[in-house]
């Protein structure tokens, strides 16, 4: 027996050590499923929370001067909204996210006894943060007789922002957002530090089982890739899409 045909032989050996006694191929699909679901409801809460934010901070920094001038509630209230919303961020954004989630996990939601939804909370809320500085970066690109134009069609400034400024900066800020996207996908890599079950937990699972550090460890990786390319792709579709429509 030559060398190639016994290295073939023991990556067949460890394989089905690694992934079919006990099934343990069924870890990496439920790890898998897992991540998925936390990245694209957290993904969810990020745009929601996210868009708020960003309105809030950039409707202050556009209309600043006016509403000073302008005075009463209304320049108060937005100026309170802008500064929670610095607060906000700021704090988001200077504690790493595996902290975050373990605040979330045994401080927050301590009650709550799904292990899934906490994690779409804790990843949801700190995507939020990056999400909102996305959308302002976009609509302070957005020329201010986009909001003339608006206004000319009788729309107030909700309906402005909503109808007209917005698209266009989903527009302008959607490969950022894709990288936001594939970062919060690999993020959840540190959801089994409160153990839950997500798909690099599956791979560490496996290992400690077998012993075996290289096979699990490589598809897992593997997985990671082929759902960022995908995802690259649809993202890439879309864009040009959009691009097409615009012409």
């Amino acid at each position: 027996m030559d060398a190639l045909t016994e290295m073939i032989l023991d990556l067949k050996d460890t394989f089905i050590l690694c992934f079919i006694d006990g099934d343990r191929w069924k870890w990496l699909v439920e790890g898998f499923v897992n991540s998925i679901v936390i990245t694209v409801f957290a993904i969810v809460i990020g745009l929601i929370f996210g868009v708020v934010l960003a309105a809030v901070r950039s409707s202050y920094d556009k209309n600043e001067e006016a509403l000073k001038l302008r005075g009463g509630i209304g320049y108060w209230a937005l100026k309170i909204a802008n500064a929670l919303s610095k607060i906000y961020i700021t704090v988001i954004r200077g504690i790493p996210v595996v902290v975050q989630l373990m605040i979330w996990y045994f401080v927050i939601l301590v009650s709550q006894k799904n292990d899934v939804i906490v994690a779409i909370v804790g990843f949801g809320f700190n995507s939020a943060a990056y999400v909102a500085e996305i959308f302002r970066g976009g609509i302070m690109s957005i020329d201010n007789g986009q909001f003339e134009a608006g206004r000319s069609l009788g729309f107030n400034y909700i309906q402005t922002m909503r109808n007209i400024v917005i698209p266009q900066a989903v527009k302008s800020t959607l490969p950022t957002l894709l990288n936001e996207v594939i970062a919060l996908l690999k993020e959840t890599s540190v959801a089994g530090y409160v153990g839950i079950m997500d798909l690099t937990k599956a791979g560490d699972l496996i290992r400690g089982r077998t012993f075996e550090a290289f096979m699990p460890l490589i598809a897992v990786a593997i997985i990671y890739l082929i759902t960022v390319v995908v995802l690259t792709h649809v993202f890439t579709t879309i864009e040009r899409r959009l691009r097409r429509s615009e012409r």
